[in-house]
């Protein structure tokens, strides 16, 4: 259990709160004009990934300030205590250990004295063959993986990333919303002889999974027939009875242990829809490259802590500059679901208001996470990034190697990632816009008109991350970056990153309202709800 820790009653929030008003208020270019090193003293790097910190609104002041915070709340005992397995997830009693999932052999992890990687290696170890036994089928051309949330978002997002790495595995498609379209419209065209479904659901009771799971059942069974079921459908799930009694062979039900998070699960079984896109080779390395971020994050000194950095770069910015949200923009269409993976990462993990000790917050905890892969969200959203009255700190995540044949399109995408975070930065004041229109010819009356339109105000902070190569193992890194990150920040805002029980009303009140609409006696419901269940249902 991690200890209480109180931001602002500790010391250095009172200097954090000192240097807002003051370093947190002048121009970064102005920070640059006056350090000639600030770059250098602003960047660090890991076996690939790269990170630059320097256009954030921050001093050397700041950065002693903030790596003080995090020592009075205690970060490296913290991550002692979530490497160790003790039970950090202290409203369900168990321990968070997701990195045991991508760990070596010989690797440290206990759970209440048991060494759980025997147990890790021989489940990865089956599943993995099952894979690549699938990938060898020349009969099963098609994959539907049928979960939400973390049974998703994570594996949609790395098989999408990865696609460049599929060589020839089957096609591989993905069923969350339990609207019966979303289901549909991926069954339409596909041959049940000719497709495998995997149903992913820990419990295989989650509402919006089995309903869909059911649905795929009775297309392939009106097709096929019952006695084929064994042979086309898979399981992610430790409830063996419910997915044998659904039809699913216990040699293709893969289960993961409690202290594995939804939202942290992609590394095992609920892999195997990735594993059977990119093969065993690289959802191997896809695992190293998180694990080189763990070990990164247990040994490099604080100055060079990749994830406790843009930890500490996003508390600066929620806490003590008002900034509410994190935007993520990879310059990289193969990412073009990792801001929405990270939404649930992130906001499901620190979207909270209740501390450690069991009271209410008296400050600002996790941003609104959001963004678009570049370069459409140029022409979608930026115009309020530059120009809008609130101010959205930005993480832009770049790729060295070109990810298509098209090289030219690659160095333009680069080029319009560099110049954003410059643009944001350093802005373009009424002097120079004038003068711009006045060299371009325009009248006095045009300029006075329009002028102040085309002024930016500059000084919106960014970060910019630089990964090598799109491959399994930066892209393991990266996952693993962001994951470590919240682990810190949630450290300092004194709450538990781990559950997730503002999920559970609607949910519990959805089922309710649908017993009802089945003939149940209606409940206790405010006058709006009553009036939308009659609008909706009559």
């Amino acid at each position: 259990m991690l200890k209480p820790f109180h931001l602002r009653a500790s010391q250095a929030h009172k200097r954090l709160v000192a240097l807002a008003s003051s370093d947190g208020q002048r121009p970064v270019t102005e920070l640059f004009a006056k350090n000639s090193n600030r770059f250098e003293e602003m960047h660090a790097e890991t076996d690939g990934f790269f990170m630059d910190w320097s256009k954030q609104r921050i001093s050397k002041a700041t950065m002693e300030a903030l790596f003080e915070l995090a020592s009075e709340a205690n970060w490296k005992e913290g991550r002692t205590a979530l490497f160790s397995g003790d039970a950090i997830n202290q409203t369900e009693g168990r321990a968070v250990l997701h990195m045991a999932m991508r760990a070596h052999e010989g690797d440290n992890f206990h759970v209440d004295g048991h060494d759980v990687l025997p147990e890790v290696m021989e489940v990865r170890e089956t599943m993995l063959a099952f894979a690549d036994e699938i990938r060898a089928d020349s009969k099963i051309c098609d994959v539907v993986n049928i979960g939400i949330g973390g049974s998703d978002l994570g594996p949609l997002m790395v098989t999408k990333a990865l696609r460049r790495f599929r060589d020839g595995g089957p096609n591989v498609h993905f069923v969350s919303n339990v609207d019966g379209s979303h289901l549909e419209s991926v069954l339409e065209g596909l041959n049940p002889a000719t497709t495998l479904v995997i149903v992913v659901s820990k419990t295989f009771t989650t509402q919006e999974t089995m309903a869909n799971a059911n649905a795929a059942k009775d297309w392939f069974v009106q097709s096929m027939g019952e006695s084929l079921i064994q042979k086309h459908f898979a399981a992610v799930s430790t409830n063996l009875e419910a997915a044998a009694h659904f039809g699913i062979a216990p040699r293709k039900v893969f289960g993961f242990s409690d202290w594995v998070g939804g939202r942290y699960s992609l590394w095992g079984p609920v892999g195997l829809s990735i594993a059977c896109s990119i093969g065993s080779g690289n959802f191997r390395s896809l695992l190293e490259g998180a694990r080189c971020m763990d070990v990164h994050f247990q040994q490099a000194p604080d100055h060079e802590n990749l994830p406790l950095i843009s930890a500490l770069m996003g508390i600066w910015s929620r806490e003590y500059l008002g900034f509410e949200t994190q935007v993520i923009l990879p310059y990289a269409q193969d990412l073009d679901r990792f801001p929405a993976y990270l939404q649930q990462a992130d906001m499901e993990s620190n979207g909270k208001s209740t501390g450690r000790d069991g009271k209410r917050v008296s400050h600002a905890t996790g941003a609104v996470v959001w963004g678009e892969a570049g370069t459409n969200g140029q022409h979608a959203f930026y115009q309020l990034l530059h120009q809008g009255t609130s101010i959205h700190p930005v993480d832009i995540i770049a790729v060295k190697a070109s990810m298509s044949r098209y090289s030219g399109h690659h160095e333009k995408l680069l080029a319009n990632a560099v110049a954003q975070a410059e643009a944001l930065m350093v802005g373009k004041s009424a002097e120079k816009v004038q003068s711009e229109m006045k060299v371009s010819g325009a009248e006095q009356t045009e300029i006075d008109a329009v002028s102040a339109h085309r002024v930016f105000e500059g000084n919106r902070p960014s970060t910019f991350i630089v990964l090598d190569d799109l491959d399994p193992k930066r892209l393991g890194m990266l996952i693993a970056f962001y994951e470590h990150r919240i682990f810190v920040q949630g450290m300092i805002w004194n709450i538990c990153s781990f559950d997730q029980w503002g999920v559970e009303l609607g949910k519990v009140l959805a089922t309710q309202i649908l017993a009802e609409w089945k003939g149940e006696e209606i409940g206790d419901h405010d006058p709006s709800t009553l009036a939308l269940m009659k609008l909706i249902r009559g």
